[in-house]
């Protein structure tokens, strides 16, 4: 008897009867011995180098939290999740232990902590002889600091900080902190009237809104009390030795509040009545002012409405992003439109930078205008220099420009232009440093920056580290690239002159490692030994594979192979892919990521199937290409299905798929992606969709970067909703979501909705809600629970899956019973 089909009859005696039950709730389950044992190996510390280079901190991270962590009481309130026990962020701690280590001679001294910890991630103080971080506790957080040369750490406040809108930042004199806490008097947290005093209401009259998709949003007036019960905060100035604390100004709700430069002010913007239900507390009305030290109000800088009239893609009108010039003692610098915020509105510059120097008593002035969308400053550690790049949204190209800041209206001079999406021609980003203010600023050395970046080419991506003189033209040096069969990135400078850095290596079968690398001499010291986590992995094969679409887009992804994988053989293979839009072909076939990298599995990801015997196809390359980005989605379906095609046929072709045992998987556009190719090809046997939205008309002010509203072009909305499609949904697909998901459109709503439309027309389907999971799964419960579903649902209905009958076929679309 065919081994094959042995196994196949075993395997449907044991989960037969689960084909036809519709369960309510079943116990967590385990993925098998092997996937457990790896989940359960240590994280990775994380690295924090210090501002003067001569320590690094090792963040000892959570591995997988339990679930009685996501389960603890949250508030759901304009946009965010808080914890009301805590006055914190809700959510699963992410640190639990802290080791400070010298350069370079490696010495380890661990930050004795409370037990079990959870520990917020450490900010260094301007010099780097001290770090802060915070302790939250059950009722509470606390502030800590920790002392470089001792590495002895203590708390320096009581468990009354308030961060659920930042917490604590340095002062730039290094000695003091500017903190949030609970006001002392602020009473009892109140309650929710069990019988309403009336009904909710809105009303809106010949008001133009349109809003995105938001979640957790405030509701009704208890909402709008907690909101401010939780978010109210009492800034003050803590000295950073003695703990003693000084008030600043009332209480309120700051969502920014920042020193400047020199130490002299405060920028702080207050959240203002009236709230709204539509939109995030970053959209409500603020006012923005500067203070003293003291509290006392210097200038009022701008009084911002409730921004819910911005247009889709646009901006907010008036002053944006107001905040400190970095390389300048006391002056603001905002942003603001010219073209009403409307990036459809046709001028000849879309917006100008102006700035206002202490007192704040004068006029602004108006320092530059850019023809497109402002998008960033870099400031640098030169006079008033600074980095000021554009953003094109039409022709997704970026531009970046040298200007001084102290000749206001000044010409800036080019110094980057190319097409965002364009990897090749990226020159790097500006490196950074910390000064003895605090202030992060582009480092210069002799006249020159440096440019880090990946360095992407036709094989992959080649991280450098370049020279570049800050007169034109511009000249760039090479200093360094990763080489070989390895991949290296450049992590921080150790030397003023960039003869020194801190890097990190890795190869195939050697996991990433820190390094002093001394550019001069060619030599590499390790710094850090991090052992392999799962070395049970290591024979694992992977290499880059290029191919083409029928069309003649060059497309690529990487292939992964199991341990034990013999020549020759012929795997059941899984496609796991995002979409993109891309305006060119050119740009679209790009290869990205690198064949040499450590593959590092954890968490949900789908190459644990790689211990289950499966090949997998990992990123493969899902472009949508169309030289106009709002009509770019005409051609959505036959783009993708044309992609996964040509990447089953790429992987059959090298001999190691089986193109009769092929899956697709994805998460969030991904799974957008996964239910719009089952609905629309016959290429797959099953599919994988976490997390994603399936009706379009849920998400009608535009999704992704398709730009159009429902109305304006419902047949595409229609076209590209599974939901709409269920009835062609008749290859089993797996629905996972997470039942307290707030990202921007995928509400548990989605998968809920299409699992009932691909029951009520006869599908296969299983829909997997896991409880208190948002849009990634991070609970130890949930990440195993979703190992166990995929496995089981692929080795079901793909590994053991009888071969096609003769009238399947692997039709696309236009072929065969409309379009499929």
């Amino acid at each position: 008897m065919n081994t094959r089909h042995l196994r196949i009859g075993l395997f449907a005696s044991l989960i037969g009867g689960l084909c036809s039950q519709s369960l309510a709730q079943e116990a967590y389950r385990l993925p098998p011995p092997e996937i457990v044992a790896i989940l359960d190996a240590p994280p990775t510390p994380s690295v924090s180098l210090s501002p003067d280079r001569s320590h690094i901190l090792l963040v000892q991270r959570e591995n997988l939290p339990p679930l009685r962590e996501l389960a603890k009481p949250m508030a759901r309130l304009a946009g965010m999740r808080l914890d009301p026990a805590t006055n914190g962020r809700h959510g699963p701690r992410r640190y639990v232990g802290l080791t400070l280590r010298a350069l370079p001679d490696g010495r380890d001294r661990a930050i004795r902590l409370p037990d079990d910890p959870d520990v917020g991630f450490p900010a260094w103080s301007p010099d780097g002889s001290r770090f802060a971080f915070t302790i939250t506790g059950e009722h509470g957080v606390q502030l800590w600091i920790g002392d470089t040369a001792t590495a002895e750490a203590e708390p320096l406040t009581g468990f009354n900080l308030n961060t659920t809108l930042g917490g604590f930042t340095w002062m730039p004199s290094g000695d003091r902190l500017l903190c949030r806490f609970v006001p002392e008097d602020r009473g009892e947290r109140p309650e929710r009237l069990r019988v309403p005093i009336g009904p909710v209401t809105q009303q809106t009259a010949q008001r133009t809104a349109p809003v995105r998709t938001y979640q957790d949003l405030l509701k009704d007036a208890h909402d709008e009390a907690l909101f401010e019960h939780l978010l109210t905060s009492q800034l003050a100035i803590v000295d950073a030795s003695t703990g003693e604390r000084t008030n600043v100004g009332k209480p309120a709700i700051f969502s920014t509040a920042s020193p400047s430069p020199d130490g002299r002010f405060l920028l702080v913007t207050r959240v203002r009545r009236p709230y709204s239900y539509l939109v995030p507390f970053y959209s409500f009305p603020a006012q923005v002012e500067v203070w003293d030290t003291t509290g006392r109000p210097v200038a009022d800088i701008a009084m911002l409405p409730l921004r819910d009239t911005t247009p889709i893609g646009g901006v907010p009108t008036g002053p944006r992003r107001i905040t400190w010039q970095n390389n300048a003692d006391a002056r603001l610098v905002w942003a603001q439109a010219l073209d009403g915020g409307d990036p459809k509105a046709e001028v000849p510059h879309r917006d100008r930078i102006l700035a206002l120097d202490a007192p704040f008593t004068g006029e602004p002035v108006e320092v530059l205008r850019v023809e497109d969308r402002f998008s960033r400053i870099n400031w640098i550690a030169q006079g008033q220099l600074a980095l000021v790049s554009e953003y094109d949204r039409d022709e997704r190209w970026t531009r970046t420009w040298l200007y001084d800041f102290a000749r206001p209206a000044a010409p800036g001079t080019l110094v980057f232009s190319r097409n965002r999406q364009d990897r090749y021609a990226d020159k790097g980003s500006p490196v950074t440093t910390t000064d003895p203010r605090g202030r992060r600023l582009v480092h210069v050395h002799d006249g020159s920056v440096f440019l880090s970046g990946q360095g992407a080419t036709p094989e992959g991506d080649r991280p450098f580290l370049d020279r570049m003189s800050l007169r034109e033209p511009f000249a760039t040096e090479r200093l360094w690239r990763s080489q070989g069969e390895s991949y290296e990135t450049f992590a921080g400078l150790l030397e003023d002159d960039g003869s020194r850095i801190l890097a990190r290596y890795e190869t195939k079968t050697q996991p990433p490692n820190y390094f002093i690398r001394d550019l001069a001499a060619g030599t590499r010291v390790a710094i850090t030994s991090f052992p392999d986590p799962h070395p049970q992995l290591r024979g694992l094969r992977k290499e880059l594979v290029k191919y083409e679409r029928d069309d003649g887009v060059q497309l690529s992804a990487t292939l992964y192979l199991p341990p034990d994988y013999v020549q020759g053989e012929r795997l059941p293979l899984l496609v796991w892919a995002y979409p993109f839009e891309f305006n060119d072909a050119a740009t679209a076939g790009q290869v990205r990521g690198s064949p040499h990298r450590f593959t590092r599995i954890s968490g949900t990801s789908h190459l644990f199937l790689l211990t289950q015997g499966y090949a997998i196809m990992d990123r493969a390359a899902m472009p949508v290409v169309g030289a106009d980005p709002e009509t770019v989605n005409d051609t959505f379906i036959e783009q993708i299905v044309a992609s996964a095609k040509a990447a089953i046929d790429a992987a059959a072709e090298l001999g190691v798929a089986d193109p009769d045992r092929a899956a697709v998987g994805g998460h969030s556009y991904g799974a957008f992606m996964t239910a719009n190719l089952l609905a629309h090809s016959d290429l797959f046997r099953a599919g994988i969709a976490r997390s994603g939205a399936y009706n379009r008309s849920l998400t009608p002010f535009g999704f992704q970067s398709e730009r159009r509203t429902f109305w304006e072009a419902p047949e595409i909305y229609f076209q590209l909703s599974p939901f709409m499609h269920a009835d062609k949904i008749d290859e089993p697909i797996l629905l996972i979501h997470g039942q307290m998901d707030n990202n921007s459109g995928t509400f548990p709503i989605q998968s809920e909705r299409l699992y009932h439309a691909i029951k009520g027309h006869g599908g296969t389907a299983r829909l997997v809600m896991l409880p208190y999971e948002s849009h990634g799964y991070r609970a130890r419960e949930s990440v195993m629970q979703t190992l166990a579903e995929m496995i089981d649902w692929l080795d079901r209905h793909v590994k053991y899956a009888p071969p096609r009958s003769a009238s399947e076929s692997l039709a696309t679309p236009g072929e065969g019973d409309g379009g499929r």
